[in-house]
């Protein structure tokens, strides 16, 4: 692993004001924490997995690395370069080189073109010297290295099943050679069959075109097999990073641990034994968070001194970090 970062998010934050009905002066403007303060590194040919429970912000925190959420605060800096704020022909430059698969693999695939004109599309933008049977001859070898047939370069994507949509967006993402893929649920849309399929694929594109990929998921188990590290989000900040194999083995924080308990053993014998860790209480608001430990309200070893100060990121062992001094 190279020790340099190819990027680096320095206490991100992104906050969207919520609009009222009536605007009285004297009231602040509620506003929701999407993503508040977050912090790490990716290296070249590098997985980080990003996990937590729907509306932790994980979708936000790509969205604002990419450039289609506005930072609040911090700094996100790619090859060294601090991206927050870029705009005009700088973004494009840089979006040439960090590319995105979404969560829905039909709804992100225009209706209204075919399969080739899809994937040619950035060919076309950032490409434009190469001729029109250039771009067909790549378009052509795209689609058969993701597992999809030349002969239905001209078909709609309303043709194509789940898994073959999600087949047209990474072809898409791919076509330019970006250095960096994020990974927004790809899969979660997916049968189970499908969604190792399609890991399978992005973890033999990864290595053959040395790419970094930020892949979010709900499924702990999709995660443990693609991700090299894995950070684990709760209502827009960080609770635990670690490797795959530390955080799966000896994970420290008390959210980590119930995400990982309700994950599914195979074995019914040992299904039917393990100790699922229920967590008491609903999803505090984003819009008002709980004081100091996000998590203190639904944690079982919260003390009264969570309530006072944010608890950030500490080293728990080589390589793991966790932001609960009581675990």
């Amino acid at each position: 692993m190279n020790k340099q970062p190819i990027l680096s998010v320095k206490n991100l934050k992104v906050h969207f004001p919520i609009p009222k009905a009536r605007d009285w002066p004297w009231e602040p403007v509620p506003t929701l924490k999407a993503v508040d303060g977050v912090s790490f590194d990716l290296y070249e040919g590098e997985t980080l997995g990003v996990v937590g429970e729907s509306g932790c912000g994980k979708s936000t925190l790509a969205r604002a690395i990419i450039g289609l959420a506005p930072t609040k605060a911090g700094d996100i800096l790619w090859q060294n370069d601090n991206i927050v704020g870029v705009s005009g022909e700088a973004l494009r430059r840089i979006r040439q080189d960090i590319q995105m698969i979404f969560q829905d693999p039909l709804a992100s695939l225009n209706p209204r073109m075919t399969v080739g004109d899809i994937i040619a599309e950035p060919l076309r933008n950032y490409r434009p010297e190469l001729s029109k049977n250039e771009v067909i001859m790549q378009v052509r070898a795209m689609m058969a290295r993701v597992g999809l047939l030349p002969n239905v370069i001209n078909r709609y994507p309303h043709e194509f099943s789940g898994g073959q949509c999600q087949r047209i967006g990474i072809a898409r993402a791919l076509i330019l050679k970006p250095k960096l893929v994020i990974c927004d649920e790809p899969v979660s849309a997916l049968d189970v069959s499908i969604q190792a399929q399609v890991v399978n694929l992005l973890k033999e594109l990864q290595k053959e075109m040395g790419l970094s990929l930020i892949f979010i998921a709900h499924d702990l188990s999709v995660v443990k097999h693609i991700s090299d590290r894995i950070l684990v989000m709760y209502l827009g900040n960080e609770m635990e990073m670690a490797t795959s194999g530390d955080m799966y083995e000896s994970p420290r924080h008390p959210y980590t641990k119930a995400l990982l308990s309700a994950v599914p053993i195979p074995d019914p014998e040992l299904e039917k034994s393990k100790n699922i860790q229920l967590l008491e209480g609903d999803l505090p608001s984003p819009i008002k968070p709980p004081s100091g430990c996000v998590f203190r309200t639904r944690c079982p070893i919260a003390a009264e001194s969570c309530a006072k100060d944010k608890p950030w990121l500490q080293a728990v062992g080589n390589e793991h970090f966790a932001s609960c001094p009581r675990s």
